[in-house]
């Protein structure tokens, strides 16, 4: 998985799968790995169907427990239609065919897995996966609107493309990204519900001409690490991303891919009238070279070198916090490589911040392309918090905490 997913706080969670007849069945052990990675303990329950696909001896080998296939296989003292809404924190049905969403919408429960699915009050994660037809059908959208309805239930639409049948259209297994995502979603506190976030993340390109440019090796994952947790606390995220590899975002939230200084700036001031919060932790180039136009440049004629001239770029913390309305509250990251607390404190009262957030890039366990962050956090109220290196996806849940306390 990603190195933005890594949260620490879902550790000792129980999540139990359930997984019905759908040749997309063989996707959920990815799905299991996630999971046991994070921390989190997992059991499963696979239908008749899942098993013509699937045994259960793969969930048990890779560490699942316990692990049900029919209703005749439960230990003494356990009631295994009733252990997942007993000891689980989360059900997941990944993959849910057309038949286990009518059997959960109608209370239906013939089996093993549509008994659990029945007793359990835990917050229940439907992945649907069947053909386009069957999706489309008038029952199971009946079905699945029926399901979505209810306050514990949340349910992943299905993608669309070519179907192993052969048909094309919606009906796919959802990506295992977006179920493990929407897991870790229905285990966090939803204490940012109602608020509306906006993140900047990764560098910027600056470009010289048709093949050259000039910016920083930033790789978006600690801004990404902060949309998502955000996103997995309740808010309604949007992620204005520089040019990033590899940062899965969930669709629900709203990614604008950007290139340039000037497009975050002009993408960042579209959407920032209707924020709550802003955190701006993109490494934003502070100049850009003179474009030399739509071609390359040719190094014939240039054995004396080559001088450029840089422009400013516009800064885009500074005049959101010119720009910020009483209610409205912003969040800057500062990149230093010496001394800092002192350049963090000056840049949180220089851009008008509520809380800034500096990283130590001199270290080789801090800042870009490092899957953790030592950081020192000041407050415009004068608190200052230390973290040496930890996870980035922690150090923002971190960050969100500080907010809420404001």
């Amino acid at each position: 998985m990603h190195p933005h997913f890594a949260f620490s706080h879902f550790r000792g969670k129980r999540v139990h799968l359930g997984l019905s007849g759908s040749v997309a069945v063989y996707k959920s052990v990815e799905l299991l790995r996630a999971i046991l990675k994070s921390g989190m303990n997992a059991g499963a329950t696979l239908t008749g169907g899942a098993q013509r696909f699937i045994t259960p001896l793969t969930f048990e080998a890779l560490g699942a427990l316990p692990v049900f296939s029919s209703m005749d296989n439960t230990d003494e003292g356990i009631f295994g239609h009733l252990e997942p809404g007993q000891d689980a924190d989360a059900f997941c049905v990944a993959p849910a065919t057309a038949n286990i969403l009518a059997k959960a919408a109608h209370g239906i429960a013939d089996d093993m897995l549509s008994c659990q699915l029945l007793a359990a009050d835990c917050p229940i994660i439907l992945a649907p996966a069947m053909n386009p037809r069957m999706w489309n059908a008038p029952a199971t959208q009946e079905n699945w609107a029926k399901l979505k309805s209810r306050a514990n239930v949340t349910g992943i639409e299905p993608c669309g493309g070519l179907m192993a049948c052969g048909d094309t259209g919606k009906g796919r297994f959802p990506a295992i990204e977006e179920i493990y995502l929407h897991i870790l979603r229905a285990l966090s506190p939803q204490d940012m519900a109602g608020q509306n976030v906006l993140v900047t993340l990764g560098p910027t390109r600056e470009a010289f001409d048709a093949v050259r440019f000039w910016t920083n090796p930033s790789s978006g994952t600690m801004g990404a690490s902060v949309a998502l947790a955000a996103w997995l606390r309740g808010a309604d995220v949007t992620a204005i991303c520089g040019p990033v590899h590899g940062i899965y975002l969930p669709s629900s939230i709203n990614r604008v891919d950007v290139s340039s200084a000037q497009q975050m700036y002009d993408a960042v001031h579209e959407h920032w009238a209707s924020m709550d919060i802003g955190c701006l932790t993109a490494a934003v180039a502070d100049f850009c070279p003179e474009p030399y136009g739509d071609q390359k440049f040719k190094k014939t004629g240039k054995s004396a070198g080559l001088d450029l001239h840089f422009n400013c770029t516009p800064d885009i913390l500074r005049s959101l916090g010119e720009a910020k309305a009483s209610h409205q509250r912003l969040i800057g990251f500062a990149a230093e490589t010496a001394d800092v607390q002192q350049y963090a404190e000056g840049k949180l009262k220089r851009k008008n911040l509520d809380l800034i957030v500096g990283n130590d890039i001199s270290r080789a366990d801090s800042g870009f392309g490092s899957a953790t962050n030592a950081v020192v956090m000041c407050g415009a109220s004068g608190k200052v918090e230390r973290h040496d290196a930890q996870p980035k996806p922690d150090i923002a849940w971190r960050i969100w905490d500080w907010m809420l306390d404001l």
